[in-house]
């Protein structure tokens, strides 16, 4: 069958396993479903139920055919993910043997352990596309505080065995694709770099609301999960130095979003004495998201420097930037290359720092005005969407042997697509 002008050929069929969130909820795996219908496929999804939303077992949502199961999150450490992990997979193989045959399996980490029915389906003629949302052992170092003990050897091991069964590996970034090649072995023609990307029909900026300041002239925001990773407690003491040390009540903090350690988080506000000047929401729909960001002067980024950090790219940061909001952040490599001149960075983990330039950005409009265009013209230019739809596709035509249909405008032609 020829090829179409996407590059890859109409009519096919494609299983996206997703363990750690529901779809859509889980917007790159969405963009990723909704770019390959878009392209001919024919684009089923096995995921986890959700808490609040994406409750039902089956749903076809704009021709996405998605079919979920019921999953408890881990608690209680590694031996928590291992139950948790063991009842994904059991459930991934049932419905994936309900799909039936399909031409790409795609795997979403984490865990490092959805090889294991790709496998099964390779057996049976399918392609597999790795997309390697996390790096599972730099997860495990910074999460857990374990050191490189028997589990981190495990994980370890699992990735390996995920790239070496892999046909093509999505990398979300440069670095995590410079892993791909050194640590996972692979060709660099066989990593391609899919960027995540704000939805811009979910995020744009609307009138602010100044009632969200509760009475003070400045609205911080933060947005985003909170697990021990993401650094909210960062935030929250570099907020208390702001008021202690630097004399600043002039602000409303509002924290939006939820995770393993929000109860540990409100309780460490109460604990500095924050819980008149910093507000919860939990998860919150997108509407009042969107009025918060637009209201925010200054938005949040406090992820402390840690093997996973340091080389990830935070989607907050760039949903952040959508909303044209200056950002304050700690110094990561990749933080820089997503958001440039559109954050300032305080040195690693350093709290002062870090509330010295909220305090900067606070008392500086000019400048927030202006690095929040930054943010805007960097997502509507080298970090959009369309450059990683090429990517995507290209890969996709990499997996099915159809390298020479990679689409025009892909500038490896089917290689690691662009970097950014």
């Amino acid at each position: 069958m020829p090829g179409d002008a996407s590059g890859v050929r109409p009519g096919r069929r494609a299983l996206i396993l997703v363990e750690n969130l529901s779809v859509p909820f889980d917007r790159r795996v969405w963009q990723e479903c909704t770019t390959l219908r878009d392209a001919g496929w024919e684009v089923h999804v096995v995921c986890p139920r959700g808490g609040k939303r994406d409750t039902e077992a089956e749903a076809e949502i704009d021709g996405v055919r998605i079919h979920r199961y019921p999953l408890r999150a881990a608690t209680g450490g590694p031996a928590g993910y291992l139950r948790e992990y063991g009842s994904a997979l059991w459930h991934t193989f049932r419905l994936a043997r309900t799909v039936g045959p399909v031409d790409v399996v795609h795997a979403c980490n984490p865990p490092d352990l959805l090889f294991l029915p790709a496998r099964w389906l390779k057996r049976r003629g399918a392609r597999f596309v790795f997309d390697q949302h996390d790096l599972v052992p730099e997860l495990y170092l910074s999460r857990f505080g374990r050191g490189r003990d028997l589990l981190h050897r495990a994980v370890c091991a699992l990735e390996r065995l995920t790239y070496r069964a892999a046909d093509v590996v999505l990398a979300t970034n440069e670095s995590y694709r410079d892993v791909a090649v050194r640590r996972g072995g692979r060709r660099p023609e066989d990593v391609f770099v899919v960027r995540s990307a704000p939805d811009t029909e979910r995020f744009h900026p609307v009138p602010p609301e100044p009632e969200l300041k509760r009475g003070k002239p400045h609205l911080l925001c933060y947005l985003g999960v909170m697990g021990p990773q993401d650094g909210v407690d960062y935030a929250l003491r570099a907020l208390a130095k702001l008021r202690d040390e630097l004399g600043r009540t002039d602000w409303h903090a509002v924290f939006v979003g939820a995770g393993d350690t929000f109860d540990a988080m409100v309780e460490l506000s109460r604990r500095l004495g924050l819980s008149d000047q910093v507000q919860f929401t939990g998860r919150v729909p997108d509407a009042d998201l969107v009025r918060y960001l637009s209201t925010a002067d200054v938005c949040l980024s406090p992820d402390p420097r840690n093997p996973l950090n340091d080389v990830s790219t935070m989607n907050k940061v760039l949903e952040y930037m959508v909303m044209g909001r200056p950002i304050v952040s700690f110094d990561l490599k990749e933080a820089r290359v997503s958001a440039g001149d559109a954050a300032v960075y305080a040195p690693a983990n350093d709290e002062a720092a870090f509330a010295g330039l909220v305090a900067l950005l606070l008392d500086d409009p000019e400048r927030r005005a202006r690095m929040g265009r930054i943010g805007q013209e960097r997502i509507g230019g080298p970090l959009s969407w369309r450059n990683s739809q090429a990517s995507l596709l290209a890969a996709y035509a990499a997996a099915c042997g159809d390298r020479a249909a990679a689409p025009a405008g892909d500038p490896d032609r089917a290689g690691r697509g662009p970097r950014q």
